[in-house]
């Protein structure tokens, strides 16, 4: 089954419902920035996103220094966001 693009009035109404997380590369991306106590938190963070984008098979942008963890989702086959980057986002808060 192909993965479709979000229309930009379900993108919003997704973003809406994922706190702190914005549009990234006009629309096409969502993102967010997360900051941890230390290096380890934020490994550990990482950790735990990298089994989740595994057994999803959806794997996040990221870039990591010290204790700050930047995610961006987007869905390259898609050509933007799409449901999958949604619902990963959502995935992400739960931890």
């Amino acid at each position: 089954m192909a993965v479709e693009k979000l229309e930009r009035e379900k993108a919003e109404e997704a973003l809406n419902s994922l706190e702190g997380w914005e549009f990234d590369r006009d629309g096409d991306a969502i993102s967010k920035s997360f900051k941890f106590s230390n290096f380890s938190e934020a490994w550990g963070f990482m950790a735990r996103v990298a089994l989740i984008a595994e057994s999803s098979d959806h794997h996040p942008e990221w870039f990591n220094v010290y204790n700050k963890v930047n995610i961006t989702l987007t869905t390259h086959d898609a050509g933007g966001l799409s449901e999958r980057d949604v619902k990963m986002a959502k995935a992400i808060e739960a931890l």
